[in-house]
């Protein structure tokens, strides 16, 4: 399978100020597969150290900041080798990072004493932010986070390069012929039930197996129910688990907006507000405030005590909401579903990989509109709709221009319609999505001109 992100590590590896690199994401996101591809691809050598695998590797870290004492020891304890003649031959992979804090803590070392090391180490999310290490190497690490699988990516994964190469061709805004625009709408039915975890997406991309495919994600789900136990405070436990399962329940009503009382008769959000914050910093679930106005910076027009929340991986959501597979095959059902939540997490996926600020919505009161994200991108808020079904009457992008008028440059819609732009509104495919801030460039200049 292809990795975009295998871009981003080959310009961490050839840069000048290379740092020592933390690869974040969710479990079974395919961190370790990627580091030990871009070793496979790029290195003469690669030295794998996993530290819940092989705990006593940690032991090595606790008494000694000396960077070549230590890659000595994890030598000879491994077996590896780290030729020191040629230390850029070599990928030194540190697993499970979070397991071993003062391993953490020792980057910082690597980066100010041995920078001719290149070392990458995977981790959590919620396993970095909980390990606390002693003192943190902030400034002497860099980040990559790596989400699920995106659209492009299943396709080349499933042998549909063609199409993907043709996605990322397009140079106008225009109409998508039928030939590509027909495949490419089933294609995406197949996506909203894979999803984008990698063994899921194998599962179907190889083994054209519905069943193993399903297993793997109610797999996933169960991996990530354990992981709650982690919670420092064992009371919260059962309160993250209630909100989790409550996210299909949240997102099947008109107004997305959550509410406690979803999760449990009576609930409060003072009694739950922790347990929701652990989920969004686990990585798992992705909070959306309400904003008040299209102002700049975004953040600043956030109203905190109204929010939506989304799930980190649509096919995900598509499993704990139990729709079965079967949906593929009846025409549109995937995509109104739940009123077209999984059309908007999908949405959502792609737009945060694309913009630096995570989206917000706006909503009216009496009468009620809604426009379901609003993106940041450089100094303009686009509003964004997200239209699962034939009708595509976009009042509430309507309301949004006559109250802002000339703040709003462009407005955009994703729907199952074709490419094309109206006056000051975008339609762009579903398909498409993975290159909405390309397609919204070529607007604004079309307008422009």
């Amino acid at each position: 399978m292809e990795r975009l992100s295998m871009q981003e590590l080959l310009r961490w590896k050839n840069s000048r100020h290379r740092k020592p690199l933390i690869l974040k994401g969710v479990r079974q996101v395919g961190k370790t597969w990627l580091l030990k591809e871009f070793a496979r691809r790029y290195y003469e050598n690669i030295a794998y150290f996993n530290f819940d695998e092989h705990p006593e590797y940690k032991q090595f870290f606790e008494n000694t900041k000396d960077v070549e004492r230590i890659l000595q020891n994890l030598m000879m304890a491994s077996g590896q080798t780290i030729k020191p003649n040629k230390p850029e031959a070599t990928l030194i992979i540190f697993d499970e990072i979070q397991e071993c804090p003062n391993a953490l803590n020792t980057l910082k070392y690597f980066c100010e004493n041995t920078p001719e090391y290149h070392v990458a180490c995977a981790g959590s999310l919620l396993g970095i932010a909980l390990s606390k290490p002693a003192s943190f190497p902030v400034g002497k690490v860099a980040f990559l986070e790596i989400g699920p699988m995106t659209f492009t990516e299943f396709l080349m994964a499933n042998g549909d390069g063609n199409l993907a190469a043709y996605l990322n061709s397009i140079d106008s805004i225009e109409a998508i012929p039928d030939a590509f625009f027909n495949p490419l709408y089933e294609k995406l039915k197949m996506y909203f039930v894979t999803g984008g975890m990698p063994e899921s997406v194998r599962s179907w991309t190889e083994d054209r197996d519905v069943e193993l495919m399903q297993h793997v994600l109610s797999n996933i789900l169960g991996a990530y129910e354990r992981d709650f136990a982690k919670h420092p405070d064992p009371k919260d436990f059962p309160k993250i688990s209630l909100i989790w399962k409550s996210i299909p329940s949240q997102l099947a009503r008109e107004n997305k907006k959550f509410i406690y009382k979803v999760v449990k008769e009576g609930a409060r959000a003072r009694e739950y507000e922790d347990a929701l914050q652990w989920l969004c910093d686990a990585g798992l679930t992705y909070k959306i405030y309400r904003s008040s106005a299209p102002g700049l910076p975004i953040s600043a027009y956030d109203d905190l005590s109204a929010f939506k929340l989304y799930m980190v991986d649509v096919g995900l959501l598509r499993r704990l909401s139990l729709l079965a597979p079967s949906a593929f095959g009846e025409g549109n059902r995937l995509f109104v579903e739940f009123k077209g939540a999984l059309s908007e997490n999908y949405v959502l996926q792609a737009l945060r990989n694309q913009f630096e600020a995570m989206p917000r919505y706006w909503a009216m009161d009496n009468p009620r509109y809604e426009v379901d994200f609003l993106i940041q991108r450089e100094n303009d808020i686009l509003p964004v709709e997200v239209k699962s079904e034939s009708n595509v009457e976009s009042k509430s992008l309507k309301k949004f221009k006559e109250k802002y008028g000339d703040k709003v440059k462009l407005r955009v819609r994703f729907s199952l319609n074709n490419l094309r732009l109206d006056d000051d509104l975008l339609n762009i495919p579903l398909f498409l999505a993975d290159y909405a801030d390309k397609l919204i460039g070529m607007a604004l200049q079309q307008l422009e001109n």
